[in-house]
C-alpha cells in the first residue's frame, strides 16, 4: 500500500516539495555559513520524496537546534510551510486526497522546525 500512495505522491505534488527541499538544502551549503543546516534540509528533501512508510522522531534539540531552528525558519522554512498548505488545502477537498493532505501538513509542520529529527523506517 505505501508503494502505491508514494507513487501517487510523486505524480501529485510530491516531487515538485521535494525539488523544493533539495533546493533550500544546497542553497544553504552554498552559503557556507549555513552549511549546519543543509543535512537536515536533505533528509527532509528525501523524506519528501517518499513520505508514507516512514515516521519523523525528534532527536537531541537543546538550545542550538532551537536557535537553528529560527535561523531555518526565516531563511527558508516559511516558503516551504506555505507550498505544503496550499498544496494541503487543494488534497483536503477530496476524500481521496487525504492520506496527502495529511503528509502535506506533517511535513507542513516540520518545514518549520527540522533541526534535530531523524526520519525511521516505520514498523
Amino acid at each position: 500500500m505505501t508503494l502505491i500512495l508514494n507513487i501517487l505522491w510523486l505524480v501529485f505534488g510530491g516531487l515538485a516539495m521535494a525539488l523544493g527541499w533539495l533546493i533550500a538544502s544546497v542553497l544553504m551549503a552554498v552559503t557556507i555559513v549555513f552549511i549546519p543546516w543543509s543535512p537536515a534540509a536533505f533528509r527532509i528533501a528525501r523524506y519528501s520524496l517518499l513520505p508514507f512508510g516512514h515516521e519523523v522522531v525528534a532527536g537531541n534539540e537543546g538550545a542550538v537546534s532551537t536557535l537553528g531552528n529560527i535561523f531555518w525558519f526565516v531563511l527558508a522554512g516559511w516558503w516551504l510551510c506555505l507550498g505544503h498548505l496550499i498544496l494541503a488545502l487543494g488534497f483536503a477537498l477530496t476524500i481521496i486526497g487525504l492520506p496527502f493532505a495529511w503528509a502535506h501538513l506533517k511535513l507542513a509542520r516540520l518545514s518549520i522546525a527540522p533541526v534535530g529529527k531523524t526520519i525511521i523506517p516505520m514498523a
